[in-house]
């Protein structure tokens, strides 16, 4: 557990991958192109002393995943946001199934999504059920960008779309994360556009739409369309490293955030394993408004707002008691295997009324 100013601060990552870009995997040169995007943000935005090999950064498996979020990176809890991309990958980027397999293994520690995608018409719903129905999932991650045949994307707001949000709720499927960020090679960057979460939000007002990214680089027409939405939120991955590589930016991004969403709506993520938390939780925790940033947004980005931020949010939308987690991770395998049974040290969880 990550500790700030002498206090505890829960954290969420809210937004990791455990992918596969081996080369014996791609069947598609878009599969190399995307990678390569990946590992130019990579190196584009970490401290050169974190920064992995392109060979270890295709492929680093289950094992390393873990030490990075919870041994070095002062994560308590993450949730696995899966990007399939099986036009470019043989057996998939980011899968919803080989995510669910770490999930059996560390229960107490992953939450995983599921995910959907409107072209894939009956069959697709029912494998929105299966999904539902073999992992419990609350939670999808929509990727509208992703190529399928003929078609390089489609939009959440369509017809087609709307039946699969129907089925959400219908499941109570409640948080859906659409990617809604900068442009990935070789996918295109109009269907990236935030504008089809406004009809969506409005349209299923019993849904959170959790937009992944915070619409980078068009944060002004996410932040107005997460104004008039009260259940629409901002997820920081992509924006978080820029505490680090920009301060001053990052400053301005969360300054907007807080301003048009309010401190209840914005949640961590590191987009592991493009950044790692070991440092990148760091460079959340230690950031601050300038006096100017913090006048023009009358807003605080103090220790109270940051908790929220970092895991608190994530906790309300997944039903996270985090009193009773901190009890159970005393005792979880990884805290064993780690030795980190210290860190949730604080007496048993608090008895229900």
């Amino acid at each position: 557990m990550y500790q700030h100013e002498g206090e505890d601060v829960f954290v969420v990552d809210a937004h990791i991958h455990n992918w596969d870009a081996s080369e014996e995997n791609i069947i598609h040169e878009g599969g190399e192109q995307f990678i390569q995007c990946f590992y130019d943000y990579h190196t584009g935005f970490t401290p050169e002393e974190h920064q992995w090999d392109l060979a270890e950064y295709r492929k680093y498996g289950s094992d390393r995943l873990v030490k990075d979020l919870f041994r070095d990176g002062s994560v308590d809890m993450a949730i696995f946001q899966p990007t399939h991309l099986e036009e470019f990958y043989e057996e998939g980027f980011n899968t919803v199934d080989k995510n669910a397999e770490l999930v059996e293994e560390h229960p107490e520690r992953f939450i995983v999504n599921g995910r959907f995608d409107p072209r894939d018409g009956e069959e697709g719903l029912e494998e929105l059920e299966r999904q539902k129905e073999e992992y419990d999932i609350t939670g999808v991650k929509v990727y509208t960008a992703e190529w399928k045949g003929d078609s390089k994307g489609w939009r959440l707001d369509s017809e087609e779309a709307f039946e699969y949000l129907e089925k959400c709720a219908e499941l109570g499927i409640e948080n859906v994360h659409p990617h809604k960020g900068p442009t990935i090679r070789p996918l295109n960057r109009d269907a990236f556009d935030v504008a089809d979460v406004d009809d969506a939000a409005t349209s299923f007002p019993e849904l959170n739409f959790v937009v992944e990214h915070v619409g980078l680089p068009r944060l002004d027409d996410f932040c107005w369309i997460a104004a008039q939405e009260p259940n629409v939120y901002g997820g920081l991955a992509v924006a978080a490293p820029l505490a680090h590589a920009r301060p001053r930016k990052f400053g301005e991004i969360i300054g907007e955030l807080l301003f048009w969403l309010g401190e209840d709506r914005v949640l961590f993520g590191s987009d592991y394993a493009i950044w790692e938390p070991d440092w990148l939780v760091e460079a959340v925790m230690e950031a601050e408004l300038t006096p100017e940033q913090r006048e023009e947004f009358g807003v605080e980005f103090d220790l109270d707002v940051k908790k929220k931020v970092m895991g608190e949010n994530a906790a309300t939308l997944y039903d996270i008691d985090i009193p009773q987690k901190e009890s159970d991770l005393r005792t979880d395998d990884i805290s064993e295997e780690f030795g980190l049974a210290d860190q949730y040290d604080r007496g048993p969880a608090p008895a229900d009324d």
